[in-house]
């Protein structure tokens, strides 16, 4: 290892150092949503922690999730005392500002552990190639404006999934990736969506005979049902005791919510809701009714019943049939040939369907392809000609969620650096594949990056100059959303042809 530089540890500390300094940077409304979750677990026993709705951000993760945070608040009652009483709405001192900022940079190495157990795992011809895409998660754009920034904990929990991951590689620690993989849901329920893909490969290559599945090995399957069952009970049985179980039902999954998140997720929901807004002012020529009750129900930002004024309504149950149908699809294949990389490639589809069909999706999700995918993006050229687009198209969706002028510079020189150093550096060591590439496809990853620089100039600065701050303030969100949608689709589009011939 001690050839490959500069190494994760040394980039670790460059990027904690960089952090700091964004300690004063614009904070969104999750800071104070996990800075009420520490005041809730700190000062209320753990049976009212789910009832507790003094804030409107109410407690709505998993119980290991609600453990950390009491865990934190621990600590937290010797920065400020204050931070932790739950009628202290919107407190930020500068003690509270530090202590959680601190707090994501720390969690952070459990996500370097997991990247450095990732580059040890990988066989000696490939490591540089899972260095190189080690690095560009560690230093992704992505955890650096959510997280550091915007504010979440999203580094350490994929830290978990990218170790979980590497304990699926061998037949020797299966079990133990299964188990960790629980551990991931009790913490955050988003991961649900890739559970099928957990579900199928554990089943196929631990509770099976890799080769038959006429040699069912029993032992194994009681092992690993017993294991998961225990860790569910230990997040959820003392809930289940207090008859509590409903309401974390009712806090953990709010149907009632929309079919868009905020502004629109990048996804086949953005280029439907694009479509419906094109479609209004030649709904009268085309003898289209219209809803007018409808008419801005797209644009308004907020979170809430999504409407359509010219195409048909969606429902829960139709985004649920989408979802499993593109899953099952590269599960079946799975199923067949369960070996990790197969494996691996289930896990980003099953990403790509949730993201892409599912209700209510957060923007900030569309991780759950990237980082998965980096994992395999340099398997060959082919794998980095579909997951370019993603990349330019992932990070460029999540610049609405630092809509200040002071961050602008920060996301923007910050992520076409990010996009210029390891698309570079991917496209020079990407090995050249066994079969032929798509040509189509590298054509239209060189232009929809080619795209990207007006649209984002115009995004972010000309649209302001020509209209003003606060006129047609949904364009620009609209185009972000489509342009990356754009992006996304077709990046699932190659994907899905790669993996099916690989």
């Amino acid at each position: 290892m001690a050839e490959l530089y500069p190494s994760l540890a040394q980039c670790a500390i460059v990027a904690a150092a960089f952090k700091v300094l964004l300690f004063p940077a614009y904070k969104s409304t999750d800071f104070e949503v996990h800075r009420n979750w520490l005041a809730i677990t700190h000062s209320l026993p753990a049976k009212e922690w789910y009832y507790e709705e003094t804030s409107e951000w109410t407690l709505d993760y998993p119980p290991f999730f609600a453990a950390f945070e009491w865990l934190l608040s621990r600590a937290a009652y010797y920065a400020d005392p204050a931070m932790l009483i739950v009628k202290n709405l919107n407190y930020d001192s500068w003690q509270t500002i530090y202590f959680q900022r601190t707090t994501v940079i720390l969690s952070e190495l459990v996500l370097l552990y997991a990247l450095n157990r990732f580059v040890k795992s990988t066989p000696e011809p490939n490591k540089k190639l899972a260095h190189v895409a080690s690095l560009s998660i560690l230093l992704s754009p992505g955890l650096l404006i959510i997280d550091h920034i915007h504010f979440q904990y999203n580094g350490f929990l994929y830290g978990i999934l990218v170790f979980s991951i590497v304990l699926a590689r061998k037949q020797s620690t299966l079990l133990y990736s299964g188990i960790t993989f629980a551990v991931l849901l009790c913490l955050k329920h988003i991961y649900l969506y890739l559970s099928l893909a957990y579900f199928v490969y554990l089943l196929r290559a631990y509770c099976f005979d890799p080769k038959s599945i006429f040699r069912p090995r029993f032992g194994n399957a009681f092992k690993l049902g017993v294991s998961v069952l225990s860790v569910f009970g230990l997040a959820f049985g003392p809930f289940a005791h207090w008859n509590q179980l409903l309401q974390l039902k009712e806090r953990l999954f709010p149907f009632s919510r929309g079919l868009c998140h905020a502004y629109w997720a990048p996804n086949v929901w953005a280029m439907y809701s694009f479509v419906d807004r094109v479609l209004i002012p030649f709904a009268p020529s085309l003898r289209l009714p219209i809803n007018h009750d409808a008419l801005n129900s797209v644009t308004r930002g907020l979170v809430g019943d999504t409407s359509f004024a010219v195409l048909p309504e969606v429902t829960k149950e139709q985004t649920f049939i989408l979802t499993f149908l593109f899953q099952l699809l590269p599960l079946i294949k799975l199923w067949l040939r369960p070996d990790w990389e197969t494996f691996i490639g289930a896990i980003t589809l099953c990403g790509y369907a949730s993201f892409l069909f599912g209700w209510h999706v957060h923007e900030k999700a569309v991780l759950l392809i990237i980082i998965p995918f980096s994992l395999i993006a340099l398997k060959d050229r082919r794998y980095f000609s579909a997951f370019r687009p993603l990349a330019v198209a992932g990070h460029v969706s999540l610049f609405p969620l630092l809509f200040t002028a002071a961050e602008f510079p920060l996301k923007t020189v910050y992520t076409v650096m990010w996009l210029v150093l390891f698309l570079f550096v991917f496209d020079r060591v990407a090995p050249v594949p066994e079969r032929p590439r798509i040509f189509l496809l590298d054509r239209f990853s060189l232009l929809y990056i080619t795209i990207a620089i007006p649209l984002i100039a115009y995004c972010s600065l000309a649209h302001q100059l020509i209209f003003g701050p606060n006129r047609y303030e949904f364009v620009p969100l609209m185009f972000t959303s489509s342009y990356s949608a754009l992006g996304v689709v077709g990046s699932w589009v190659g994907f899905m042809v790669i993996y099916f011939t690989a």
